[in-house]
């Protein structure tokens, strides 16, 4: 006996197509202009910012970069 299934996944009811409206990837992210600089951090500080990178999938130095940008629009 063949058993009848349906694949969840499906769309139920009628289709319409959709205009596209979202930029393409490349628009997404603007690039911004960096300056390498060296800083000397305390460990235990790298290594909050390392545990708290890997958490959330994240490079710790983008972590960082954003905490100074973030301290620096709101005093500018």
């Amino acid at each position: 006996m063949k058993k009848n299934t349906t694949d969840q996944n499906k769309p139920i009811g009628q289709m319409s197509k959709i205009h596209d409206f979202l930029p393409p990837p490349g628009k997404l992210v603007m690039p911004e202009e960096t300056v390498k600089i060296t800083i000397s951090l305390s460990k235990s500080s790298v290594r909050f910012f390392k545990q708290q990178a890997s958490k959330h999938h994240i490079k710790y130095q983008k972590m960082i970069r954003n905490l100074v940008d973030t301290y620096t629009a709101h005093y500018t």
